[in-house]
């Protein structure tokens, strides 16, 4: 496994930006723990990003990488899969980049089923730009643009994504980091649209700002307040106010994408007589 670790990576590009603590590396090593399970050609793997601290992974990794726009890694990775669809096709991004700028285009993708595999680094902050608060940002919590308090609520991304239609969604943190490699694999191996959140940490600019301690601290938190979707199903509301609920969130069998692109041409051309 640590042979095939040093196969996906470009060390000439290390150290990397992340600071100490920061989750980001965890979901980085799921991510490419799956990789080396699947035993993935790394020729017919893609990963695609934004713009963000989430989005600086590919320029580490060996693979084909782009490092797009702000918000715009999935239509790029749309047209990657459009035109190469044996291509195993990931996105990386953030929650600021993903949820905000980039949200429409996340919603569009899970409507449209298209076979992309998006794994976001939840961290609750805009890192990179000096701790903006994002749509990920827990009410009542502070940001460099809301110093007394975010008073917008936060939304669950997983809910979205799955009421846009999306194949599989599932919600991990980085104190669960098998699990969240076991997501990845599956989502992966799933054919159309499928996302995986990952719940993470910034203890540069969230934590400090928010008093929640050290990366250590902040990893107990994630773990206390971490419930599995099994046993919220018997909770109240109030009992999982604040709470993360991790596991496989839905899974759907409906047609991807690509193929029905695929179909259609071939419509196309038995109507031209081709």
């Amino acid at each position: 496994m640590a042979n095939k670790f040093e196969e996906y990576l470009r060390p000439q590009f290390m150290p990397h930006i992340w600071c100490p603590g920061c989750g980001h590396g965890i979901t980085l090593n799921a991510l490419l723990r799956t990789i080396a399970k699947l035993e993935l050609d790394k020729d017919k793997v893609c990963v695609v990003s934004g713009i963000g601290c989430a989005s600086r992974a590919p320029g580490y990794l060996d693979f084909n990488t782009l490092h797009t726009t702000h918000g715009r890694a999935i239509p790029f990775a749309t047209g990657i899969k459009l035109a190469k669809p044996e291509l195993e096709v990931i996105v990386v991004t953030g929650d600021g980049d993903g949820a905000a700028i980039g949200g429409n285009h996340l919603i569009h993708a899970a409507r449209r089923n298209i076979g992309l595999t998006v794994v976001m680094f939840n961290n609750s902050i805009y890192g990179m730009t000096s701790g903006q608060y994002s749509p990920m940002t827990p009410s009542g919590k502070s940001a460099t643009t809301a110093p007394y308090g975010n008073i917008e609520r936060d939304f669950d991304v997983c809910k979205l994504v799955q009421a846009s239609g999306a194949n599989y969604v599932a919600r991990a943190t980085v104190a669960q980091p098998r699990q969240l490699s076991t997501y990845i694999e599956r989502a992966i191996n799933t054919k159309g649209f499928a996302f995986v959140e990952a719940q993470g940490m910034c203890p540069t600019y969230y934590g400090r700002r928010n008093k929640l301690g050290g990366p250590v601290e902040m990893l107990d938190v994630l773990k206390k307040n971490t419930v599995t979707v099994q046993a919220a199903a018997k909770l109240s509301p109030e009992e999982l106010k604040g709470k993360i609920i991790t596991g496989e969130l839905y899974q759907a069998n409906d047609p991807e994408y690509c193929d029905l692109y695929d179909n259609l041409i071939k419509q196309a051309q038995e109507v031209a007589g081709k």
